[in-house]
Parts: C-alpha cells; sequence; structure tokens
C-alpha cells in the first residue's frame, strides 16, 4: 500500500507543476480536467502526509524502549505508543477505502425519475415532496437544476417528473437515492386522521456522451406535441414539446421544458442515451456476484429503500440498517448526513469483498 501511496503522491507533486505551467494556464480544458485530478489526489495524499507523520513518531517511541535508558523517558514513549497506535490503525483503514476505485461515473451529472406508485393522489403528493427534497439539496450544493418533463395532479402532486442536476460529483452523491422510497403519515383527504404508506420510485440516471452511446436515427420515433403548464393548461400555441421512441427497447422520453423544438429534442436524445446507458450497465453487471449481493445498490428498482415516517419524524435506511430522527431535516433538503453514511458503508463493502470494480 505505501508503494502506491507513494506513486500517487508522485503524481500530486507532477499535477501540482503542471497547473503552474502557462501552456496548461491557457488551455481551459486540460486545467479542468487537472484540477479535478488534483481535488482527488490532494485527499489521499492529505491523510498520507498525516499517517507518515505518526509512523514516524510511533518508530522514535519504539526506538526509545529499544534502547532501554531511563525508567521515566520509557514510560513516556509507552503511553505515547498507546496514543498513537490506534490513530495509526484508523488513519490505515481510512486510506484503504481512499484508494477503492472510484466508480468512473462519479463525475457525471445525472437525470432523476421520480413516479408516484401505490397510494394514488397521496402516492403524487409524496413524489413532488421529493422532488422538493432533491432540488433544495441541489440548491445547498450549488448544482443546477433543469425541470425536463413532468405529469401534474390536481392537487400539487406528480404522477411523474424528470429533471437533470448539472454540477461537480452530482452522480458520486446521488447514485443511491434509486430505489422505492415508501412514506408513512396522514393524508390531507383523510378526515379520521389515520396514517397511510404509499410509495413513490426514484432513477437516477448518470448522463453519457454521444460517444459511449450509439444510436441509429433509422431506430427512432419522433413526435411532437404542446407543453403543458400548471393545471394541465397549454402553454404554447405550437407543438415544440419532443417524445422520442425508442423502437428496438420501447423506451420513451420526452421533454418540455423549452420554448424551442430543437433544444426539447437535444434533452430528450440525452434523457435516452442516459437510459440505453444504464440498460447496457445492467447487462454488463447482470452475472457479476458482487453486484448482486451488494447491500447497497442492487440495481433493482423495485427495492424499498427507505422508509419516511412522518409521526415519529423518523427516517430509514433499510440497506444498511439506519435510522434518523430527523425527518423534517432530510425532507427539507439536508441529505448530507444521510448520503455520506451510504458513501462510507459502500467503500466499506467494496473494501470487504476486495472488489476492483467500481459500481
Amino acid at each position: 500500500m505505501i508503494e502506491k501511496l507513494e506513486k500517487i503522491k508522485e503524481r500530486y507533486d507532477e499535477v501540482t507543476r503542471l497547473l503552474s505551467d502557462p501552456s496548461v494556464i491557457s488551455n481551459q480544458e486540460r486545467s479542468k480536467e487537472l484540477g479535478k485530478e488534483y481535488r482527488e489526489l490532494s485527499d489521499i495524499v492529505k491523510v498520507y502526509h498525516e499517517y507518515k507523520r505518526l509512523y514516524v513518531s510511533m518508530e522514535g517511541s519504539k526506538e526509545i524502549l529499544e534502547q532501554g535508558g531511563e525508567a521515566e523517558l520509557k514510560e513516556m514513549a509507552e503511553m505515547e505508543l498507546a496514543e498513537l497506535q490506534p490513530q495509526l490503525e484508523k488513519l490505515e483503514e481510512h486510506l484503504k477505502q481512499l484508494l477503492v476505485p472510484k466508480d468512473p461515473n462519479d463525475s457525471k451529472d445525472i437525470i432523476v425519475e421520480i413516479r408516484g406508485g401505490t397510494g394514488g393522489e397521496e402516492a403524487a403528493l409524496f413524489a413532488a415532496d421529493l422532488y422538493r427534497m432533491y432540488t433544495r439539496f441541489a440548491e445547498q450544493k450549488g448544482w443546477k437544476v433543469e425541470t425536463l418533463d413532468w405529469n401534474e395532479t390536481g392537487k400539487g402532486g406528480f404522477k411523474e417528473v424528470v429533471f437533470s442536476v448539472i454540477g461537480e460529483d452530482v452522480y458520486g452523491m446521488m447514485k443511491f437515492e434509486s430505489g422505492v422510497h415508501r412514506v408513512q403519515r396522514v393524508p390531507e383527504t383523510e378526515a379520521q386522521g389515520r396514517v397511510h404508506t404509499s410509495a413513490a420510485s426514484v432513477v437516477v440516471l448518470p448522463e453519457v456522451e454521444d460517444v459511449e452511446i450509439e444510436i441509429n436515427p433509422a431506430d427512432l420515433q419522433i413526435d411532437t406535441f404542446r407543453a403543458g403548464g400548471k393545471g394541465g393548461q397549454n402553454v404554447n400555441k405550437v407543438e415544440t414539446a419532443v417524445r422520442i421512441t425508442h423502437k428496438p427497447s420501447g423506451i420513451i422520453v420526452a421533454c418540455q421544458q423549452e420554448r424551442s423544438q430543437f433544444q426539447n429534442r437535444e434533452r430528450a436524445m440525452k434523457m435516452l442515451r442516459a437510459k440505453l446507458y444504464e440498460v447496457k450497465l445492467e447487462e454488463q453487471t447482470a452475472s457479476t456476484a458482487a453486484q448482486r449481493k451488494s447491500m447497497i445498490r442492487s440495481g433493482d428498482r423495485s427495492d424499498k429503500i427507505r422508509t419516511y415516517n412522518f409521526p415519529q419524524n423518523r427516517v430509514t435506511d433499510h440497506r444498511i440498517g439506519l435510522t434518523l430522527y430527523n425527518l423534517s431535516e432530510i425532507i427539507d433538503g439536508k441529505l448530507d448526513g444521510l448520503i455520506e453514511q451510504l458513501r462510507l458503508a459502500d467503500r466499506a463493502e467494496k473494501l470487504h469483498s476486495g472488489t476492483s470494480t467500481a459500481l
């Protein structure tokens, strides 16, 4: 591990020098690429520096004990060893986690689909709550959210809503949100005050480039329609919204966000590429035991991953057995703590299984 860390340190020093090179500074794309690598490497190098500092201190204490000498000095060395050993072990474990290969999709932007499931109007209202939760979380992270397609109900819920999120390491933060989210609360329409259970599904897809997914234009059926506004009113007198059907797979995507038909078509194509990419990944990992057994992300959209219990202000993530009693904060977009626990569990699982392939 030390040999690998030393190579990372060498690369970190090299990238640091390159970022000061005038030829790199003048090349925006190259500068951005190296800046991203610098940030990733700096996290590891910072912990490695602390690890080396503790290691040197421990070796000094061991040397004092081996040489003998005054009893008071030996006692101090023993106390220092007892204090430093657990710290060093903790840092070593942290370094192992940092060295787990990253998912190459982590840095990508995403497309999120939320659909109301069982529960009728209450499920649609819950889908709207999840949409607001994620958009508020994105705002706190400084990400950009663009709503692409939606199907509203009369009471402010969503039968379905599709939106993109653009920013730094978005997929890496959001990828564990895919699955069925269940809510337990008293619906606004419930006169008896009884708690009902309903659900909504969330799918998080990484956006992919044209070169990653090839699409034959002959396989597409493209239809146009009028974009809808609040309450189902038409906000366009012309057919600017676009619906694309990929005939071989049966996948259908739509976009009505932009006023231009051309722009809606471009965005719909992005959505289609993301969906086809997901199908491709599922096919590639279908026979991988580590993927099937993954506690964090099984790839099955039907998995019930989380329950939001409003009467008890409780959120439970069933994949890692985590229960938090701050539902009001989480539904308001404060997801950092919950997501970090999922990321830590995922890294620990990969480390334990010895997998070298990011999910």
